[in-house]
């Protein structure tokens, strides 16, 4: 890997000239009661003065605004330099409360007067993601469906209706536009070192957030509507991210060897290691959120640099999509191979940046979905823990002696072996195993006495369930080569095969996640659906025998009732072996689902339609099954011509899982 002292910038030089030098380059001296009043309140007017349009299409233009806007934004940081924090709380704080975060700009402001340049940049971080959450809540004042980018949300016509299109240009000047400063992406994607974001501008930001509190009040007066905060986003289970095990200790000693990492390693920029530095303290410090905000973007910054050094293209370092499949050369991107894919960092970035499903923690920081101060120490563990393998994995010179170190050495084994947890591959794995485990609930159910259901004259007989067991037999005896040798015996298949055991080994078996193609994607969305209904129609089963034994001993079921629920009973019989055996189906499909995706395209057709038929039948279950329809015969009807159907395009089934392997 490249040296990282070669690198002093991660700005490109129009975006250095922009954030570093335009918004100084007028030397006018500004008087801020042009822009407050003696009351306290923001003249956005005189504010909007500074922003300049084009002549062309009177679109804004942000070079000019920049630099007519930099005096501005000097008057203000030496206004606040004046304010003792009494002053500035008396003034100011009641015109924070909009955000839902006044303590936050309270901090901001106590930033300001030490100009920390790491501090300054962290609570610029903070205050940009907090602003957008609150524009977000005032935006569905006015509309629906809050849009998810920061530029977008400025740009839209519902903000401008409660606080005007003037003033909604002078935030995209600051943030939102590539065009203008854009300070909340070149932070938060970890392009600005601390020392090239002028502590003004994050002043001039607390200011316009206050004088937007204002401006909400006077519409919220006008209008008698209510500002309601949307609830923050939540970890549920924490213990799907717990990639790096609590007993783990990140202790006081395997902290001082990061910081030791941080000086030695390649992976970290000379000119960023503040970052790191104040990270590894926040940590110390229990401020978890601030951690892993100052992390994530040095992340990014050290893929950068592995990424165009792995590849060859210096050029990309200010503009590399580290985790692309191909380069725009189409030449196939190194650096998943560099990080020792999949254990290290492709599959676990994909797990908490990207995938829909995971804590997508990056995302919900940055745009305000998290409650910075009851950010779990657990997450923070995690990321930090994960930084601390790449600093020891990468770097010009020897650091055995902090690989093999004892509180180090469980970290990098324990990021070795990580596997996707929350790819849609490893969720149906998780689905498919929980439908199971409700299905193994069914022998334990309470069901009524064998000699009460002999005294019901007609349902003495099991030759229709017994029938479709049969049949599902067959079709397990076709798969049995496809499944591991010990789990068929040819004297009872449908226990032998369909158990847990066999789909935990299934499910063990190792199935690429990374740039899963869309057919591989789009067969995954049917298996899901098809698991989900199955899963369905298990505790619908459980619902309702629970519900009918206790009817049933307490004598309250009519006649017709009373022969309903032995239908039901007598329909588990080949119900449970149908459910299992539909999962073992989902599990082949799933090892099997990248080789088939290569095959042409008749073949995939065919497999596709092969599971839909199956997803068809599992969405009657659930209503057949549902407490409302309680049609068991028509279930037998049902899972008979299901299963002929199975049984009928079980060659061309087979044919394709022989392709496949």
């Amino acid at each position: 890997m490249a040296s990282s002292d070669l690198v002093t910038t991660c700005l490109s030089p129009p975006v250095h000239y922009v954030i570093c030098k335009l918004g100084f380059e007028k030397k006018d001296t500004y008087d801020i009661n042009n822009i407050l009043s003696e009351n306290g309140e923001v003249c956005w007017q005189a504010v909007t003065e500074h922003v300049c349009y084009l002549e062309s299409d009177q679109s804004v233009d942000y070079i000019k605004s920049i630099r007519s806007l930099g005096p501005v934004c000097e008057s203000v940081n030496l206004h606040f330099k004046s304010l003792t924090k009494e002053q500035f709380v008396v003034q100011y704080v009641l015109w924070f409360h909009w955000t839902n975060y006044t303590e936050l700009f309270l901090e901001v402001f106590d930033v300001l007067q030490y100009m920390q340049t790491t501090e300054v940049a962290l609570g610029l971080m903070k205050l940009t993601s907090c602003l957008e959450r609150a524009l977000g809540d005032v935006y569905l004042l006015v509309g629906k469906d809050c849009p998810f980018l920061l530029r977008d949300l400025l740009a839209s016509e519902q903000l401008a209706v409660v606080f005007g299109q003037a003033v909604m240009n002078v935030l995209r000047v600051f943030i939102g536009s590539p065009y203008g400063l854009n300070l909340r992406n070149v932070l938060w994607h970890g392009f600005a070192s601390p020392q090239e974001i002028p502590a003004k501008y994050c002043a001039m930001l607390l200011f316009l957030t206050a004088g937007l509190g204002q401006l909400l009040q006077t519409y919220l007066l006008q209008t008698k509507c209510i500002l309601v905060h949307r609830p923050y986003v939540i970890f549920v289970s924490k213990e799907e991210i717990d990639v790096f095990p609590g007993k783990i200790d990140l202790n006081h000693e395997t902290l001082s060897i990061a910081e030791e990492l941080v000086k030695l390693s390649s992976f970290v920029l000379k000119t960023m290691s503040p970052f790191w530095m104040a990270a590894l303290t926040a940590f110390k410090q229990s401020r978890y959120a601030d951690c892993v905000i100052l992390l994530l973007p040095q992340l990014e910054v050290g893929l950068r640099l592995l990424f165009t050094t792995t590849n060859k293209c210096p050029n990309r370092f200010l503009t590399a999509e580290m985790l692309a499949k191909h380069l725009d050369n189409e030449e196939v991107n190194q650096l998943p191979t560099v990080l020792e894919e999949p254990a290290m960092a492709s599959e676990f970035l994909w797990d908490f940046l990207n995938h829909q499903e995971g804590p997508r923690i990056r995302d919900r920081l940055s745009h305000g979905e998290i409650d910075l101060k009851a950010f779990p120490r657990e997450v923070a563990n995690q990321i930090v823990a994960f930084a601390i393998t790449l600093l020891c994995r990468f770097s010009d010179g020897d650091l055995s002696v902090f690989k093999e170190h004892m509180v180090i050495k469980p970290l990098m084994n324990c990021a070795s072996c990580y596997r996707s947890r929350f790819h849609p591959i490893s969720r149906l794995k998780k689905q498919v195993l929980e439908c199971m485990k409700s299905i193994h609930l069914w022998p334990e159910l309470p069901t009524v006495p064998e000699e009460h259901v002999q005294t019901i004259k007609g349902l003495e007989g099991n030759a229709e369930a017994s029938s479709l067991i049969l049949k599902i037999s067959e079709i397990l005896s076709e798969l049995q080569q496809y499944t591991p040798q010990n789990c068929y015996s040819s004297d009872d298949p449908v226990n032998s095969v369909l158990t847990e055991r066999l789909l935990i080994e299934l499910c063990d078996m190792r199935i690429c996640t990374l740039y899963s193609p869309r057919p591989v994607l789009e067969i995954l969305v049917i298996l899901r659906k098809i698991s989900t209904q199955c899963h369905q129609v298990s505790e619908q089963v459980i619902t309702s025998t629970e519900l009918r034994y206790k009817q049933w001993m307490n004598k309250t079921l009519r006649s017709r009732q009373r022969h309903n629920y032995l239908r039901m009973l007598n329909s588990m019989k080949f119900l449970s072996p149908v459910l299992r055996l539909i999962l073992v189906l989902i599990t082949l499909e799933l090892v099997n689902v990248h080789m088939v995706c290569k095959k042409n395209p008749s073949d995939y057709q065919q497999y596709l339609k092969f599971l839909k038929s199956v997803l068809q039948y599992t969405e009657n279950l659930v209503t057949y099954t549902s407490p409302e329809k309680n049609k068991w015969d028509e279930t037998m009807e049902l899972t008979n011509k299901a299963l002929m159907k199975i049984r009928k395009i079980s060659d061309r089934k087979l044919m394709l899982l022989q392709l496949a392997t």
